[in-house]
């Protein structure tokens, strides 16, 4: 062979390889993750129906192509939800029992629904994941009071979630009611282990939170400063792991009926969003960005998602 023949085939070998190493690098192959992700509406507007061009996924500054968008309706709605109270509520908390038990009856019939207890950082369960709504709702009880010291709700969620069964569902959700208040002395800013904990454990489990706020009882329970702090813990929680927060003020809500209404529209308009993840040398969660390319609604996500290492 030519000496001139075997550079030119070398070199033709190089740009192919280049070429392929930059294609790999830009997109399509990488890892694929699905996220669950809920359209809001943008400016008041109504909310779109998004395809898969309407939304840009971020991995830190890098964009990751999208691969599917799947609205998560009909036979793709089915769904784990997980109604997790605070076994320490105040007295308050009672008249809500109605209003929690006709929110789980009116659960679609493809969803399964489960009640916990948090108490003393465990899941204390109530019912397991069913489509017996009617049973599931029965099993809803006053919380203990003092005696159901939630001295970590955020360890009870962790619990819960490690204790979670297998499911084929397309969707897994919590909906947390508590005062959010951490009581391990884990401080009081967004690096909390406790309330990081809860987090990473419920991105990497693909698991959205709702959380509603609640007063517990006790001498933590009425200090503004704990609770002020309670609600920034339930805030964050929601915010990073895709879902949203409900409050007003300190004290006791007057229903928890807008609430549940408002959590019930946005399951309405959720979707399993696929994207190729760009893979690090191990294995972990990665911080990612969603957002809508015409800017037509706001989209909530988790902030971070668990990617596979690279090979």
């Amino acid at each position: 062979m030519k000496l001139s023949t075997y550079l030119r085939g070398a070199a033709l070998a190089l740009v192919a390889a280049g070429a392929l190493f930059a294609f790999q690098d830009n997109g399509a192959p990488g890892t694929p993750v699905s996220i669950t992700i809920t359209a809001e509406a943008g400016r008041g507007k109504a909310i779109p129906t998004l395809s898969k061009n309407d939304v840009a996924v971020f991995q830190a500054r890098d964009k990751r192509p999208v691969l599917d968008l799947t609205p998560l309706t009909g036979q793709n709605g089915n769904m784990q939800l997980l109604l997790l109270i605070s076994d320490s509520a105040r007295g308050s908390f009672g008249t809500e029992l109605n209003t929690l038990r006709q929110f789980v009856t009116s659960l679609p019939a493809s969803t399964e629904i489960a009640i916990g207890y948090m108490r003393n950082g465990t899941n204390q369960m109530a019912a397991n994941f069913t489509r017996d709504h009617a049973s599931a709702a029965n099993s809803i009880r006053m919380a203990v009071g003092a005696g159901g010291a939630d001295v970590s709700p955020y360890d009870s969620l962790s619990d819960a979630i490690k204790k979670w069964p297998k499911t084929a569902a397309e969707r897994r959700a919590v909906i947390m009611i508590s005062s959010g208040i951490e009581g391990l002395d884990g401080g009081f800013t967004s690096q909390n282990p406790y309330v990081y904990r809860a987090i990473s454990d419920a991105q990497k489990a693909g698991i959205l939170v709702y959380t509603i706020y609640t007063p517990g009882l006790g001498h933590l329970g009425h200090a503004y400063w704990r609770s002020t702090w309670g609600q920034n813990f339930l805030s964050q929680l929601a915010d990073e792991t895709g879902g949203d927060s409900y409050m007003i003020g300190l004290g006791s809500p007057v229903s928890f009926q807008p609430f549940l209404q408002a959590i019930t529209e946005n399951l309405k308009h959720q979707y399993r969003l696929t994207f190729a993840a760009k893979p690090e040398q191990k294995a972990g969660l990665q911080a990612i960005r969603v957002q809508s390319v015409e800017n037509t609604a706001t989209i909530a996500a988790p902030d971070r998602v668990f990617v596979k290492a690279g090979m």
